[in-house]
């Protein structure tokens, strides 16, 4: 592909804001501060999750980029931003979600490879570009095809990015052609986020949108789509982002007895306190994010003020003022739920949240029922606890 380069140093990085919380400086992998996610429904792009292997590409020339879509398929094509833009667009909410995230309160437990992320690896934005399904007709391949007639059953996604898992190869990843080919799954090649061009750090000037699956999916600074017999044989494919139980560790691990990782399970956290916090006596209001993945709703957000003795049920919305209905014509479906709770809290207290999907999949009880060395997929039930302060004492972290 010409017009876009991935550097080999980090001399060229973008700026970010400086609330962010980073994890790691090279390659650069920060979050916002708890508090500041849930803000808004609609997370702002400065706000916005940054995970990354490498440097951040760079474009020479926007005229000259091209995107190549190959494989198995009748016809190869390359096309322009000028093409893509020509197809019909959609916008699209969905929230992306690190399968790391979380990933700080399983290494509690056990060591685990990996950034260490808090609860803020994610965030909700409204994606604009063209669906897969309407590029993929432009080589051929018609809607709801599960196989191209040249044997294709996988869509692969090769991204100008050089990582050093890759040997300084590109990062890519691929999903199954009939997810691609479905304009219900909503896959996007985004070249918007939040109504305005992409910015570097989150894919300009192209990226792919996977809803309802793991953020590893979701490419950025897309380079080729190839259509291929077998899913992607890259590292982030097939040495990592998969589920393992407990009992495998690096002396025993055989990464192919598992698949790799694409919906992520039902999820939430609370927001509004760290996870040992010191609060006023009396009320307080407890919220944060629930979100599922597959495009299942949220049923419902259950708090406990007691360490799990008593719950509570949450509020639960996406659009201040309108009451959140799962599957129903007024929600989105790929987004996350904020939720809202006023509770008192005794002194001392263990305060948790768990959600449950519309497939009535519900948070597991204890991460150590679900650690893995490399850390991802920490759905447990969220706990903070909290010490109540004299009202002449300001609120603070211990």
């Amino acid at each position: 592909m010409s017009g876009v380069r991935g550097p080999s140093d980090y001399t060229h990085e973008p700026p970010r804001h400086p609330c962010l919380r980073i994890n790691a400086k090279e390659p650069f992998n920060a979050e916002p501060p708890r508090d500041a996610l849930i803000s808004s429904f609609i997370t702002p792009v400065d706000l916005f999750f940054k995970r990354n292997h490498g440097p951040i590409p760079i474009v020479d020339d926007i005229e000259r980029y091209r995107v190549s879509i190959r494989g198995l398929v009748k016809n190869s094509i390359h096309l322009s931003m000028a093409d893509i833009k020509n197809l019909p667009k959609y916008s699209v909410t969905a929230t992306l979600q690190c399968a790391g995230n979380r990933r700080t309160a399983m290494s509690n437990i056990r060591t685990v490879r990996g950034v260490g992320w808090d609860v803020s690896a994610l965030g909700n934005a409204t994606w604009g570009g063209a669906k897969l399904s309407d590029v993929l007709e432009l080589a051929g391949i018609p809607k709801l095809m599960g196989v191209t007639s040249y044997g294709g059953k996988h869509v692969e996604f090769v991204s100008v990015d050089r990582c050093k898992e890759e040997e300084g190869g590109p990062y890519k990843a691929s999903i199954p052609l009939s997810q691609a080919a479905n304009p219900a799954a909503d896959v996007l090649l985004a070249y918007e986020m939040n109504g305005e061009v992409l910015i570097r750090d989150h894919g300009y000037p192209l990226r792919v949108i996977v809803p309802g699956v793991i953020g590893a999916r979701s490419v950025k600074w897309l380079d080729n789509i190839n259509i291929i017999a077998e899913e992607c044989q890259g590292f982030f494919m097939q040495k990592d982002y998969k589920m393992f139980p407990p009992s495998v560790n690096w002396d025993n691990i055989i990464w192919d007895t598992r698949k790799p990782q694409m919906d992520f399970p039902v999820q939430c956290a609370i927001c509004s306190l760290e996870d040992v916090d010191v609060v006023k006596q009396g009320k307080i209001t407890i919220s944060g994010y629930a979100v599922s993945g597959g495009g299942r709703g949220i049923e419902r957000v259950d708090i406990s003020v007691d360490g799990g003795k008593i719950w509570l049920e949450a509020n639960r919305y996406q659009k201040p003022g309108v009451p959140y209905i799962p599957d129903d014509i007024t929600s989105e479906k790929w987004a996350w739920v904020l939720f809202k709770v006023d509770v008192e809290v005794a002194n001392n207290s263990e305060i948790i949240a768990k959600a449950v999907d519309m497939a009535a999949n519900v948070q597991p009880e204890n991460v150590e029922s679900i650690w893995n060395l490399r850390g991802i997929l920490n759905t447990s039930w969220h706990r903070v606890r909290v010490q109540n302060a004299s009202p002449a004492t300001p609120r603070s972290n211990l």
